[in-house]
């Protein structure tokens, strides 16, 4: 099955609707879309013609707006794609080796990084802690303001909203609902390594925008099961969902 991979006429970057062969998972396939959760004061995206999501007001203190589908899903409920922190495109294979900004010695071993680095064991030190917008994949594919969010931004959600692992559509996911009485759904997508994909239905792991500066191989995400959700900092080559953000426009 193919994934649709394509930008609003707003986008930066990409301008095209080519379908990537990489990510074929049949918890990706494409379908018509189902109705998300209506915010306050909605506002859709059209990707390709197609309305696929809604920016949703929880009522967070910041007045951030949270994207109502992930990344290459056309509803809540998909997967939809996954991506290497700092890259803007799906793949089938995540590991250093394949990752734009590692490279490894002769043994694939060794670790060394070209972008994002605070310690000179890891690399060239550039003191980038936060992605650029070339390489934030929500900015690439949503444009208009989309970028990922930070990991403060991810404890804002978790600190601000009532969070219940449910089904929705027969998916396992996180619902996150504001004050407001609005919500969005995460579905428990799993996350990539190498070719194969882990904990599908189990947990989700979602990227932020923040490179971990203790350990610059790592980034945070937001990591969340049936039991529990917090803050985590898995290896940047994983393949994880990302989630959009953006400001409010009031």
């Amino acid at each position: 099955m193919a994934m649709l991979f394509c930008a609003t006429a707003m986008t930066v970057g990409l301008a095209s609707c080519d379908r990537n062969e990489d990510t074929a998972d049949d918890n990706n396939t494409q379908t018509t879309p189902t109705t998300p959760d209506t915010p306050t004061t909605p506002t859709d995206t059209v990707v390709c013609g197609e309305t696929v999501g809604e920016w949703v007001d929880l009522g967070l203190p910041s007045g951030l707006l949270w994207y109502s589908v992930n990344l290459g899903a056309t509803s809540p409920e998909q997967y939809g794609d996954y991506y290497a922190w700092g890259e803007t495109r799906p793949k089938s294979d995540y590991r250093c080796s394949t990752y734009r900004y590692c490279t490894v010695d002769a043994d694939g071993d060794h670790q060394t990084f070209t972008k994002y680095n605070t310690k000179e064991t890891y690399g060239t030190v550039d003191n980038l802690t936060t992605l650029q917008p070339s390489d934030d994949a929500a900015t690439a594919v949503l444009g208009g303001g989309a970028r990922m969010p930070t990991m403060d931004e991810w404890q804002e959600l978790l600190d601000n909203t009532t969070a219940e692992w449910t089904t929705q559509s027969g998916v396992n996911g996180r619902r996150f609902t504001g004050t407001n009485g609005n919500s969005i759904f995460l579905p428990a997508a799993g996350g990539r390594y190498g070719s194969e994909l882990y904990f599908a239905g189990e947990r989700g792991d979602y990227w932020s925008s923040s490179l971990r500066t203790d350990f610059p191989n790592l980034a945070w995400d937001c990591h969340f099961g049936s039991g529990s959700q917090h803050v985590s900092s898995p290896g940047r080559d994983h393949g994880q969902s990302v989630r959009a953000v953006r400001a409010s426009q009031n």
